[in-house]
């Protein structure tokens, strides 16, 4: 991470023409304390010709300090997965409904940003995920996840059949709708609908949830960060796999997804004063009186 900060992307949420109003104030704003700013080229479609130079997300991660990114955790997401290999820091403002990664505000955030610019932040390291879909001897398929990797069914009714091995070991078989590997970030995603416990970020560990199981003691296991994760699909009948619902890859039978903690992790900014706990106890809502 370069510090102090010279060079500034924003990043708006996609299709959200709602966006060019606050994003062209910060932008405003950024400018004002003497810092270069440019406009992701999605975003830009918004902004109805911006006087900002526009970059697209490539062109980004090679070129800037820091990324500010404007709307919800799926937006987030998707930009943590592109500027993590980068080393590209991220600050997020919230324009979404929960907002577990964004936790600046629209009203708040010119406010923020004058403390965080001058180096008053807490900086939080996450755990990304690699997964490789591998077909006989060929890799087919390869993307990252920052929540988690999904193998599901699609469209029929039948159950997913696969095997699951840890560093090599065999551990189950199991007939599910499916298995979630989720890193600590997602442990209040998917993995959490599904009956997975909540992981703090900091924590270097993966979780393996199964999706409606087919056999009642096959439960949640945590497992090191480090650990190798091979799932072989032993029948498939539209079988997929999805990262952070953003990408998927139909798979067949004898397919077999490795899933490995990225070697990168994503750098978030948070204000001082950040609690993940409090993030938990306002977004969860475990602060209402019953």
């Amino acid at each position: 991470m370069k510090f102090p900060f010279k060079t500034v992307a924003l990043i708006g949420k996609y299709k959200a023409p709602e966006i060019a109003e606050p994003l062209l104030r910060l932008a405003e704003f950024l400018t004002s304390q003497c810092l270069r700013v440019v406009v992701d080229s999605l975003t830009a479609e918004h902004l109805n010709n911006p006087p900002y130079s526009t970059l697209t997300l490539d062109e980004i991660g090679c070129a800037v300090d820091l990324a500010i990114v404007m709307g919800g955790d799926g937006t987030m997401l998707n930009i943590a997965r592109t500027l993590t290999p980068c080393s590209v820091p991220l600050i997020g403002i919230n324009q979404g409904r929960l907002g577990f990664l964004t936790d600046l505000t629209l009203e708040n955030m010119q406010d923020k940003l004058i403390d965080m610019l001058e180096g008053k932040f807490i900086v939080e390291e996450r755990l990304l995920i690699a997964a490789r879909v591998v077909r006989g001897e060929e890799e087919v398929f390869r993307s990252l996840a920052f929540n988690e990797v999904v193998v599901h069914r699609s469209h029929i009714s039948s159950m997913v059949e696969f095997e699951v091995r840890i560093d090599g070991e065999y551990l189950s078989n199991q007939r599910a709708d499916g298995l979630i590997v989720a890193t600590p970030t997602g442990s209040t995603a998917y993995a959490l609908s599904a009956g997975a416990p909540i992981l703090h970020p900091n924590l270097n560990v993966l979780e393996l949830v199964p999706i409606c199981p087919h056999t009642l003691s096959n439960r949640p296991i945590v497992v090191s960060g480090s650990s190798v994760l091979e799932i072989l699909i032993h029948r498939s009948s539209d079988i997929r796999v999805r990262f952070d619902s953003h990408t998927q890859f139909d798979l067949q039978q004898n397919d077999k997804i490795v899933v490995t903690s990225h070697p990168q992790r994503a750098c978030l900014l948070h204000p001082e004063g950040h609690s993940y706990y409090h993030t938990l106890r306002e977004k969860l809502l475990w602060n209402q009186t019953l």
